[in-house]
């Protein structure tokens, strides 16, 4: 119906205005995955948690600077104090730079789950739900383990007219994840708690527990 035109993904923040990075359209293939490459006049690296780039590959926090981007929060210096180091914002979003300087989006920060020292993108183990068949859609959070520290959780709607049990969609996981991703624990819902955006709420989740 309309040839001429495509689909681009990209990525922004409230606070840069938007529109941070795109993917060209000749890289839509190519770069399956990614939101693309940054913008003119905007800064974009990804940081270690000793606030250093990390090489291209390897995952860290998307940190940005340019003119697009805020001065601060309104009436709250601490906040954008927090935000901020040596002029770079921290968007609290966990992302990987490839060799070509494009962006690969991971999860957010708040949300990443650390078990027994390792790193959980709890994308990672959604996007390994919805390929089974008896998935409509899946959110995994972090619950609390005395021993591990934090444990994934799936919180899985089924398709409609389909009945898939926990045991099933664990052995589905584990036989595409490493060991330490696997959801401990399925709870089926009707309909995941999102925001009027369409955001779930994996706040909701988690204190749901």
């Amino acid at each position: 119906v309309f040839p001429s035109a495509w689909l681009a993904d990209a990525y922004g923040l409230t606070e840069t205005v938007s529109g941070d990075t795109f993917l060209d359209r000749a890289s839509t293939r190519t770069k399956l995955g990614s939101v693309g490459r940054p913008c003119l006049y905007l800064e974009l690296q990804v940081w270690g948690p000793d606030g250093r780039p990390v090489p291209p590959g390897e995952r860290g926090e998307v940190v940005l600077r340019g003119p697009k981007v805020f001065a601060g929060y309104w009436r709250d210096p601490e906040a954008t104090a927090a935000a901020f180091e040596d002029g770079w914002f921290h968007t609290g979003d966990v992302g990987v730079l490839d060799d070509d300087g494009y962006l690969y989006i991971v999860d957010r920060l708040k949300d990443l789950i650390i078990s027994g020292g390792e790193n959980i993108a709890g994308s990672e183990v959604e996007r390994v739900l919805d390929e089974h068949p008896d998935v409509l859609e899946a959110a995994v959070v972090g619950a609390p383990h005395e021993r591990w520290g934090e444990v994934p959780v799936a919180h899985v709607v089924p398709r409609p007219g389909s009945s898939p049990s926990a045991e099933a969609l664990i052995e589905h996981c584990r036989a595409r994840l490493a060991r330490f991703k696997v959801p401990t624990e399925v709870h089926f819902l009707d309909a995941l708690p999102r925001n009027p955006s369409g955001k779930v709420l994996k706040r909701d989740l988690r204190e749901a527990r």
